[in-house]
């Protein structure tokens, strides 16, 4: 296995693991990143492995999508038109992940924001490290979440947790995250990747077909509107990222500062 690609993939005694591995870019959706995972997903939908693992390297899960690289790179990416299709083709690569008949456990090993939040939330079971932090920051950016997490979040936490966490922005701990059902349980940071394993062992362990049957009854109703959601969500996504409250946002996070939105 080449330990330097952007995501990793590695399978042992029928548990696939899937780790995001560019930790000095805080594990952010680049283009490297997005070839990368979905070339790791199909070679794990291809597998026979009974459970997979969903991880990242160094001390974030994922920042989410680089919005602090593209405005460096083209100050116009941010408060310009953007097409629906290329907000929803970032995420399309991660929604292979619903092709998975197998449960995915979200080792959480650090930060999930933005966009890695959406990663996170499209896991079947998540562990999470007490100490990080979890959330949809994208009211602070003057953005439309993405990735489904308005219709993912409410379904793992109910609907006034998630408009709470939706509508300020708010990053929550993990152990927050455990007492509003974010996720199954939160440890120690160095516990997070031990604890998934123990729990993918215990799965792997159980009825391999009764399990696959299991997770198509769970989520019966749900892959469609979960890709429906993450659709719409790239329209308002586009809508809202050509907005001038949104090129303030994203100014105000590089330079450190409080925003200041117009409503325009």
């Amino acid at each position: 296995m080449d330990r330097t690609a952007a995501v990793l993939w590695d399978e042992s005694d029928g548990i696939g693991r899937i780790q995001l591995n560019r930790p000095d870019e805080r594990n952010a959706m680049s283009k490297e990143i997005l070839a990368a995972f979905e070339t790791c997903v199909e070679t794990a939908v291809a597998s026979s492995v009974r459970v997979v693992i969903l991880t990242g390297s160094g001390s974030c899960f994922s920042a989410g999508a680089n919005l602090t690289g593209a405005l460096q790179r083209d100050a116009d990416d941010v408060g310009s038109a953007l097409p629906s299709d290329r907000s929803y083709g970032m995420y399309a690569p991660f929604l292979r992940l619903l092709d998975l008949e197998v449960p995915i456990v979200g080792a959480l090993n650090g930060h999930a924001v933005g966009g890695g939040f959406g990663l996170a939330m499209l896991t079947d079971i998540r562990i999470a490290n007490r100490d990080a932090r979890y959330g949809a920051n994208f009211a602070k950016l003057g953005i439309h979440s993405g990735l489904a997490i308005s219709y993912l979040l409410p379904r793992a936490v109910g609907a006034s947790h998630a408009a709470e966490m939706l509508f300020t922005g708010d990053l929550v701990d993990g152990a927050t995250a455990e007492r509003i059902g974010l996720v199954s349980r939160a440890v120690a940071g160095p516990e997070v990747l031990p604890e998934a394993e123990a729990l993918a062992t215990r799965i792997r362990n159980a009825a391999p077909l009764a399990v696959r049957a299991m997770k198509r009854t769970l989520n019966a109703e749900h892959h469609q509107a979960i890709r429906h959601a993450a659709r719409a969500e790239a329209y308002a996504q586009a809508e809202t990222i050509a907005t001038h409250d949104a090129s303030e946002g994203v100014r105000a996070l590089l330079e450190k500062r409080p925003p200041v939105f117009e409503g325009r």
